[in-house]
């Protein structure tokens, strides 16, 4: 997967097309990730602990990886890979070639 948590991304289609946001989590397995502010549902909650409280909160919840795209100076970007002359693999932006941090 070419996304990582902390990369800020945007989405390209579905309810949200065109919200920013951060990834939280990202599932690999599933080839969701988890961005904020996104995708939110909301989840009736019960009161577990004496001192925790009950009720309705906004959940983010799992937005498919193809529907979203890295950001890199402010424009969205495709993600590829190149290996640079000491051997290491890193993240490069197909729009400018940069290598992203």
């Amino acid at each position: 997967m070419k996304l990582k948590k902390g990369d800020t991304v945007v989405v390209i289609a579905g309810k949200d097309k065109g919200q920013e946001g951060e990834v939280v989590q990202v599932m690999p397995a599933a080839n969701k990730v988890i961005v904020n502010g996104v995708n939110t549902a909301k989840k009736h909650s019960k009161p577990r602990k004496g001192n925790q409280q009950g009720g309705i909160i906004d959940r983010d919840m799992p937005v498919d990886a193809s529907n979203v795209m890295l950001v890199h100076k402010g424009k969205p970007t495709r993600v590829g890979y190149t290996t640079q002359p000491d051997g290491t693999k890193v993240r490069v932006a197909k729009r400018t070639g940069e290598v992203i941090s």
